[in-house]
């Protein structure tokens, strides 16, 4: 099993409130609370999973910083970089779906936490312990977390592997041109990308052909792409530095989807849970992050469903970090 340490996770962690009920608000019934943050549902998927990583976020000392707070202190993630910030309050995203499970996005975000992370926050001696480092578009958005983040990526990505969920929320940047340069310019500095096709026509890679579209990704330096599908499931392209080099497809599994909330977050656990304890076949590394990402979608909330290895042994029955 990897140990604490050997994965950092950095980025946001905030309240997602969803809807009793498919449709409009005025139709959805009501809303609940839940634990949420494209960086902490990684976090928390991956402690689920029984890869415990290091978590570096800022956390408001308000009520909802505290229902967060009480995730994250319930798991086996260190508290060494869960920084309290008193000045803060919790960002919100009011989650609406369609009859689907898809959903769309309002954040409430104007003085989150997750918009004040700072710059040298994870020492250089935390970076040469770590195999893997994680970072999400979203603390990419907004300053002072961007330059943070950056800082981040810069300084890993010698000693580590750096990945990247860009994630696209129109809501959380000024314009798509700047989405587009942050993400792009950040790419030199990323080993692989997770993203969808609607993360990435945003971002300038506009193409229908997936192939092309994840070669001109990896024109751009990250030596591994996996783009998820949805219910299509996933591919992945890896150039001749990767340690999965060449080009797979995986369908994906069938579920019955209730919400769709972090499961792109949680296949992407499984992926870097299946990499870091030495997974080298691509059609087996995307067969884990599938089941991982399936299972997230069977009940309301990111991680509610995964509540440990079972879950996925309903798909796989040899666990490599086991």
């Amino acid at each position: 099993m990897a140990t604490d340490g050997t994965i950092l996770v950095a980025g946001d962690t905030l309240i997602d409130f969803l809807p009793d009920q498919p449709g409009p608000p005025h139709e959805a019934g009501g809303y609940t609370p839940n634990f949420g943050g494209s960086a902490a549902n990684v976090a928390l998927g991956l402690d689920r999973l029984g890869v415990s990583p290091l978590f570096w976020t800022r956390l408001a000392d308000d009520d909802f910083g505290g229902f967060l707070r009480e995730h994250l202190y319930a798991s086996s993630i260190p508290k060494t970089y869960l920084i309290r910030d008193q000045e803060a309050r919790t960002t919100l995203a009011v989650v609406s779906h369609d009859a689907n499970g898809d959903r769309s996005f309002t954040f409430y975000r104007d003085g989150g936490a997750d918009t004040r992370m700072l710059a040298g926050t994870i020492p250089d001696s935390t970076l040469a312990d770590t195999a893997w480092v994680h970072t999400t578009g979203v603390t990419l958005s907004v300053e002072p977390s961007r330059s943070a983040t950056l800082d981040l990526q810069e300084r890993a990505t010698e000693p580590t592997t750096v990945s990247l969920d860009p994630n696209w929320r129109p809501e959380m940047w000024h314009s798509r041109q700047e989405y587009a340069a942050v993400i792009r310019g950040a790419l030199g500095n990323v080993d692989v990308v997770k993203a969808t096709e609607d993360d990435l026509a945003p971002a300038g890679f506009d193409t229908e052909d997936r192939r092309e579209l994840i070669e001109a990704v990896a024109a751009l330096g990250p030596h591994t792409v996996i783009l998820t599908l949805g219910s299509e499931g996933a591919v992945c392209f890896g150039s001749e530095q990767s340690p999965i080099p060449g080009f797979v497809q995986h369908s994906g599994y069938e579920v019955e989807t209730v919400d769709s909330t972090g499961a792109g977050d949680v296949f992407l656990a499984g992926f870097i849970a299946s990499m870091t304890s030495g997974v080298r076949d691509p059609e087996r590394l995307l067969g884990l992050a599938n089941a991982a990402g399936a299972v997230a979608t069977t009940k309301p909330g990111a991680v509610s469903a995964l509540t440990g290895l079972e879950e996925i042994r309903n798909f796989h029955n040899e666990i490599p970090w086991e």
